[in-house]
């Protein structure tokens, strides 16, 4: 199917003048906005893609220009800035308008793409689950849907030349358009289908581990704030860990065991600022594992500037809010304190004294998280008084594992229990509560 395709974005080094080498693509990075334009995290999304960095260019305005993003005196600026530059490709920090990136390319004479394509990339390249493969394709598709007007221009010049309409005139352009969109949605919707599908199969599993009742713990974050050492820190586990944005994608779940109780923790894909809504709606069966949870375990990069910790943190919650998590139990992790002096963690204790001061890398802090955990759950659970039969062997053995610790007396009629369990469980046991009928 021909379509708006996104520029692969590697970075293929080649020998020059037998001693230097560079990447294939050297990007030229530009953003808008009224004040002081931070572009630091589109230079560090264009490294994870494998691109250079030749420089940046930035206009202070409002909002960007609504045909070329850039003002017009601007854009004479650009152009030379990307000749000095030697840039062969221009990335923007926003998600552009398809007029803006064509009117770009016809001014710049050369490839444009915006902050969302470059997430995409990334996404396709990282993904690895069948599910994160059809999550990247459905995404790419619901992008490159609206970037198809103007492809087969070339093909409606056929008729250009007759003045007159009628037969002749109708060039097999638009109609090759409407086909290629009609492809698209086809795709998008079977591609919808399926992720439904593996959306229910989800959804079983979640049911079977709720039945269980083992507390369920996600995490979520930014990208990069170590969620995934953290995992590996508090379970044991070997997940794979890279410093590159988006690294993670599917969800991981292992379990761990505070006190006697098994807890399931979740990692989730990373967050950024101005993440893509057709990638939050794509990703949501991978986010609603937040969702799901009985505790979201907010891990924060403490190690960054405090104005970047506060942006990195409002991004995370924005997200949480637009899934619909925004309300769910949360508890913040400050991971990566072994970077941190003295005085800096003094400041972070004042500033959030709520939060949980841990590193995923050294162990520091593991078993005060721990703790925390524990107490978040412990705060939910739900006291029952139960007078078990002595026939119901399966349910002693499941309060058991509930409960954790019990008191229990045995008795002519029964097992006399004293326990407090998860409250979505409690159901299952009513009928065995003292004053009920045993």
């Amino acid at each position: 199917m021909a379509g708006h395709r996104i520029p692969r974005l590697k970075a293929v080094n080649s020998a020059q003048n037998g001693a230097t080498r560079r990447a294939a693509q050297r990007a030229l990075t530009i953003g808008v906005g009224p004040g002081d334009v931070d572009l630091s995290e589109l230079r560090e999304l264009l490294r994870t893609a494998g691109v250079a960095v030749a420089g940046e260019l930035v206009q202070r305005r409002d909002r960007p220009d609504p045909d070329r993003y850039f003002g017009r005196g601007k854009l004479t600026e650009l152009k030379q800035a990307a000749r000095e530059a030697d840039a062969n490709l221009i990335a923007v920090d926003d998600e552009l308008l398809p007029r803006q990136e064509r009117n770009l390319e016809e001014e710049l004479g050369m490839p444009v793409i915006d902050r969302t394509a470059i997430i995409l990339d990334i996404f396709a390249d990282h993904a690895r689950s069948a599910e994160g493969k059809l999550q990247v394709e459905l995404a790419q598709l619901e992008y490159n849907l609206a970037r198809m007007r103007g492809l087969w221009t070339h093909l409606e010049r056929l008729g250009a030349g007759r003045m007159d309409g009628g037969i002749g005139t109708r060039g097999p352009g638009e109609s090759q358009i409407e086909t290629d969109r009609r492809l698209a949605r086809n795709r998008i919707s079977a591609l919808r289908g399926r992720l439904r599908d593996t959306k229910a199969t989800r959804e079983t599993m979640r049911k079977e581990r709720e039945r269980a009742a083992l507390p369920s713990v996600a995490l979520a974050g930014y990208t990069n704030a170590g969620k995934s050492t953290l995992l590996n820190a508090m379970t044991g586990s070997d997940v794979g860990v890279r410093e590159r944005l988006f690294h993670t994608l599917d969800p991981t779940t292992r379990s761990f065991e505070i006190s006697g109780r098994q807890y399931l923790l979740t990692d989730t894909v990373g967050f950024i600022r101005k993440l893509p809504h057709q990638l939050v709606e794509a990703f949501s069966a991978t986010l609603e594992e937040a969702l799901g949870a009985d505790l979201v375990l907010h891990v924060v990069d403490a190690s960054v500037p405090e104005q970047d910790l506060h942006q990195m943190m409002a991004a995370v919650d924005d997200v949480l809010d637009e899934i619909g998590a925004g309300d769910a139990p949360r508890l913040v992790a400050l991971n990566k304190i072994d970077l941190l002096d003295d005085v800096r963690r003094r400041e972070l204790s004042f500033r959030s004294p709520d939060a949980v001061q841990v590193s995923g890398a050294t162990g520091e802090g593991l078993d005060d998280l721990r703790q925390a955990i524990e107490a978040r759950f412990l705060a939910t659970l739900q006291p029952m008084e139960l007078l078990v039969p002595y026939r119901e062997g399966g349910t002693l053995s499941e309060l058991h594992d509930l409960a954790g610790e019990l008191e229990r007396e045995d008795t002519a009629e029964g097992v006399r229990i004293r326990a407090r369990v998860p409250a979505a469980a409690a159901p299952r046991f009513e009928r065995f509560s003292h004053n009920g009928d045993a």
